[in-house]
């Protein structure tokens, strides 16, 4: 968590206003990204490409950054800060985030979809590890504590959504996974964290401006996805925007603002906000499945949003000397609370 130590009241409070609109943002985003999905099935299938839809997301957030870029008119430093050393560092969280993207289809060969969702919540472990490690960050027991509790209230939402009943004449359940599934999953889990944790540890430790650093992480994002969609079309006759509606676009705009804003929580806030972000917008993807698609909410549903509201308390009471917008970024004295 980031201390504000040298910010006056009445010059904090806009600021702070709008970095919890941001997080809100964030986690409506998040959560409304399945459910929109699922209101662009055609007989049960998307009719797009969702290679081609991952490829214009990273090519809107390149040139969103570049519009900032010049808007801000750091188009200077662009030519100051073009190095092998300075821009290397971008390739490796979209490698790492193109891995897992891949990963999570081969896996399912191993297990069921049912059994992923459940087990990928150990990937919130596996981020505050490496956090604490990679970082060198302490948490407190109570903010471990928090953290299970996020684990708990993952595994309770999606255990509520499963499908227990028989398959054809067996008495047995549809949930399954191999040895090599859990092997799978811990390394999908693992990734996910590293990848989150050397994003962060970039964006902070170079003195660049955010839209700058944007800029590189996104030219590696279009090349590894555009590659991975030409490499994955063959013999597909499906057209690169064949099947895009104005529901897609939109998807589109919102994943594009999704992956920008969370570069600014990455930059000035922590990797475990965003873990409380997506654990959050399953409780707005639960409404939304609610009141879109008319899937009916169980109770347990109330379970997992007791748990994720007891853990943003019991996590960012730690400094009780703070405020609950103690993420605020725009102090340059703000030091992590250990």
């Amino acid at each position: 968590m980031i201390a504000i130590d040298n910010v006056g009241s009445s010059e904090a409070e806009p600021p702070r206003r709008r970095w919890v609109l941001l997080l809100l943002l964030l986690v409506l985003i998040y959560g409304s990204h399945a459910p929109l999905i699922s209101l662009t099935k055609v007989d049960g299938h998307v009719p797009f490409s969702p290679s081609s839809c991952v490829v214009l997301i990273e090519f809107t957030k390149l040139l969103v950054s570049f519009v900032s870029l010049v808007a801000s008119g750091n188009l200077s430093a662009l030519k100051v800060s073009v190095s092998v050393v300075t821009v290397a560092p971008y390739a490796i969280p979209a490698v790492l985030y193109a891995f897992n993207n891949n990963l999570v289809v081969f896996m399912q060969a191993y297990m069921d979809p049912s059994s992923f969702q459940v087990l990928s919540n150990l990937k919130i472990v596996s981020t505050a590890l490496l956090y604490t490690s990679c970082l060198g960050k302490r948490l407190r027991r109570g903010q471990w504590f928090a953290l299970g509790l996020l684990v708990a209230a993952g595994v309770c939402h999606s255990y509520s959504g499963l499908d227990w009943e028989p398959i054809g004449d067996e008495s047995t359940s549809r949930l399954h996974i191999t040895s090599w599934g859990l092997l799978l999953v811990l390394v999908y889990c693992f990734i996910s964290g590293l990848a989150a944790v050397y994003t962060e540890r970039v964006l902070k430790t170079q003195r660049l401006p955010l839209s700058l650093q944007n800029l590189f992480l996104y030219i590696f994002g279009v090349a590894i996805n555009l590659a991975s969609h030409l490499s994955s079309s063959g013999d597909r006759q499906q057209g690169f925007l064949e099947g895009f509606s104005t529901l897609v676009w939109l998807i589109i705009a919102g994943q594009a603002a999704n992956g920008l804003l969370m570069s600014v929580i990455m930059k000035h806030g922590t990797g475990i906000t965003r873990l409380f972000v997506i654990s959050s917008a399953m409780l707005v993807n639960g409404v939304l499945s609610w009141g879109l698609l008319g899937i009916e909410l169980t109770p347990y549903f109330l379970f997992p949003v007791v748990l994720i509201g007891w853990a943003v308390y019991l996590y960012y009471s730690m400094c009780p000397e703070i405020s609950v917008c103690r993420l605020c970024p725009h102090s340059r004295s703000a030091s992590y609370c250990e």
